[in-house]
């Protein structure tokens, strides 16, 4: 399931050998995530069809802005939909129709071959918190995030065994001009890590670089015919689609790389209060979405995404890891499988402004929520705080670490003749323990999972080494883990390639802060 890549081994037997393996550095990356366990399906036949009927009504009468974008509007005009200025009205069936030729599963290729991710079917991916412009450690505090900070987290991403996939904009360098900044931050995920990746969407120039730096990175027939990227194509819900970021889908669907068609939901801002509306807002918005990426080019690979969360009716601020934005994710789900398409939701959400307990509540609601309702796609599976405003670098870890125990309950109840453990309870008898048994023995180094992070030490030890909380452990291990980053190998002339490309592109414009 895993693979080690990088160990360095202590001599000595005994204790002394299995201290030196705990704290030997190990760079490994778990195989992506194979559900053994259902998804929760919390709506009946009745509501999904409700849901659909409705939809579907959305699209035909009420219809979807597609602003700025006249040739957005002649491709769904010859499709056969009603154009009224910049709105569009979808007959009944056709955005589905059009949606049906999308593929159920994608595979996304990384550089090194052994972290390729399934995107799709009983799988998740996980990948790192996206877009937040400041950044908070214990030293430094809440502050604007750097491209050194952005660097720390793809060391970061790369070192973390639970998480699948290095991800996108983990944070916004803002020392770096806006129009630029998109070029490091995609030779960092090049250079930096191995693991798949995301490309760039705040401009259609700037998703084309993405596409011409992965050209140099896998090769232009490569890229060409499978997918090495994903891109987070958020919609204006409302059930508006900008030329910002359609321009972005249809460079990467013209180059058959994967865009996430994502409504921003805030219930009762951007879409109803009850579950239901929102549900129903939510698939007209995908399926709008989706249909469109198959109007640029048929079969283009794309994902069912949600990101749903409820709002405080007192302070207009968002929160997380409420029971409504649970059902309208595990409701979600059972619609984009109804369709047949991969799904991306949750995250380790929290609106808190520390990783403290109330971040721990919402961000385990969030979490389990995604593993249960089927997510295949799981964007900020760690690192997000002060509602996706902050990346954390304590946080990132704690909650990187936590995805473990995803993958654990993932793995199901093993009915093997081992795990029946008869052979155990038959030694051990009344009143005896299983401690020293053989079937421990064998078994106790994988019986359970364990935190990396988290103390269970007796109250004595813990206050002898300094009574640290989990702050303080996460920061000791993010240090850690910076410390002991080994950079994965990389072509020369791959390597000189990209750095060119990137140094003639940002030499070929003025730099532009807006």
């Amino acid at each position: 399931m895993a693979e080690a890549e990088t160990r360095r081994r202590s001599r000595g037997g005994g204790g002394a050998a299995r201290r030196a393996e705990r704290t030997a550095v190990s760079v490994e990356t778990a195989k992506y995530i194979e559900r053994n366990i259902p998804n929760f399906e919390i709506l009946t036949e009745e509501a999904l069809e409700i849901i659909e009927t409705n939809a579907e009504t959305v699209l035909a009468e009420i219809g979807v802005n597609f602003v700025n974008n006249p040739g957005a509007l002649e491709l769904w005009r010859n499709a056969g939909a009603e154009i009224t200025g910049e709105r569009v009205r979808i007959p009944r069936g056709l955005a589905r129709k059009l949606c049906s030729t999308a593929p159920s599963t994608i595979t996304q290729h990384a550089r090194n071959p052994n972290r390729n991710v399934e995107i799709g079917g009983r799988n998740l991916v996980l990948a790192p918190v996206y877009g937040p412009p400041f950044v908070h450690d214990a030293q430094g505090g809440r502050r604007y995030a750097t491209m050194a900070d952005f660097e720390k987290f793809v060391k970061l991403g790369y070192m973390s065994k639970w998480l699948h996939h290095s991800g996108g904009t983990v944070c916004e360098p803002t020392d770096i001009p806006v129009n630029k900044r998109h070029l490091d931050m995609l030779l960092a995920h090049m250079t930096l890590s191995d693991k798949p990746f995301m490309g760039s969407v705040t401009e259609p120039s700037r998703a084309q670089d993405s596409v011409e730096m992965c050209e140099i990175l896998f090769g232009k027939d490569f890229v060409q015919e499978n997918t090495v990227m994903t891109s987070l194509i958020n919609i204006n819900s409302p059930m508006t689609f900008d030329d910002v970021m359609m321009g972005a889908l249809e460079v990467y669907a013209k180059n058959n790389q994967a865009c996430i068609v994502s409504p921003f939901i805030v219930g009762g801002a951007m879409a109803p209060v009850s579950v239901m509306g929102t549900l129903t807002q939510v698939l007209a918005e995908v399926m709008a979405g989706i249909a469109y990426s198959q109007l640029v080019r048929p079969g283009a690979p794309v994902i069912f995404g949600a990101f749903v969360t409820s709002i405080d009716m007192n302070s207009g601020a968002p929160t997380f890891g409420t029971p409504e934005a649970s059902q309208i994710t595990y409701g979600a789900g059972q619609l984009a499988r109804r369709m047949n398409l991969p799904y991306r939701s949750a995250g380790s959400f929290t609106g808190s402004k520390l990783p403290d307990a109330q971040a721990a509540y919402e961000t385990a609601n969030s979490l389990n929520m995604g593993l249960l309702s089927g997510v295949n796609f799981m964007l900020h599976a760690c690192g997000w705080l002060e509602g996706g405003l902050v990346s954390s670098f304590e946080k990132f870890v704690m909650d990187a670490d936590q995805l473990g125990a995803l993958h654990k309950m993932a793995q199901g109840v093993a009915i093997d003749e081992d795990s029946q453990a008869m052979g155990a309870i038959a030694e051990v008898g009344p009143g005896g323990h299983y401690l020293g048994c053989a079937h421990t023995q064998a078994n106790f180094k994988s019986a359970f999972w364990r935190s990396e992070i988290f103390d269970f030490k007796p109250y004595e030890t813990w206050s002898e080494e300094g009574a640290r909380d989990t702050m303080a452990l996460a920061t000791e291990r993010v240090k850690r883990q910076l410390d002991t980053y080994q950079q994965p190998p990389l072509d020369a002339g791959i390597h000189d390639a990209l750095v060119e490309y990137v140094a003639k592109k940002k030499a070929s414009m003025p730099d532009a802060f807006m």
